[in-house]
């Protein structure tokens, strides 16, 4: 589990359907990953989220809000390959109706603290379409930068993804500012 001031970052089980099928069945949220789930999709994704915490130690995370225990997205440190390298990555996939609220920057923030000082990463990227702009003001917001692009293979496709990175020694000196 990992806190922020608004937000409680969490293991998902497959208790948590409804509150993630919310997220994955809503065509604004998914529109970069060009499709939505379905029941059968929804269950094999939180089973995949599930098998990585056995494997890598983390995931994405449901997202509440400390008020309610409300979810309002998923966010987390995804092991992840970009050009046959293994990295550290945040993810980070909102409720449409808590869009716009700064979770996701408060989430990845979190994440990405998680990432260096627990996991010990050198550097943390965020893989992002081009033409998700709001999900680049977040990585922008954290203070990465890009540094390329690579296509990403996913459910048959060829995506086009710009890389987003920030390094160890930029948390630290960003956090001493």
């Amino acid at each position: 589990m990992i806190e922020s001031e608004r937000l409680i970052l969490r293991k998902m089980t497959q208790d948590d359907f409804e509150a993630v099928a919310e997220m994955l069945r809503d065509a604004d949220v998914m529109y970069a990953w060009e499709h939505t789930f379905d029941d059968d999709g929804i269950r094999a994704w939180i089973d995949r989220q599930m098998a990585r915490y056995e494997k890598d130690g983390t995931a994405y995370l449901l997202a509440e809000e400390k008020q309610t225990g409300r979810a309002v997205g998923q966010i987390g440190v995804l092991r992840e390959e970009i050009n046959s390298e293994p990295v550290w990555g945040i993810g980070y996939i909102l409720n449409r109706k808590d869009w716009g609220k700064g979770y996701a920057t408060e989430g990845a923030k979190v994440c990405v603290e998680y990432a260096f000082s627990v996991l010990h990463a050198g550097r943390v990227v965020c893989d992002i379409r081009p033409a998700n702009t709001a999900s680049i003001q977040v990585a922008k917001r954290l203070g990465m930068h890009q540094e390329g692009e690579f296509i990403k293979h996913y459910n048959g496709k060829d995506m086009l993804h710009a890389i987003y990175v920030m390094r160890r020694e930029q948390w630290i000196s960003r956090d001493r500012k």
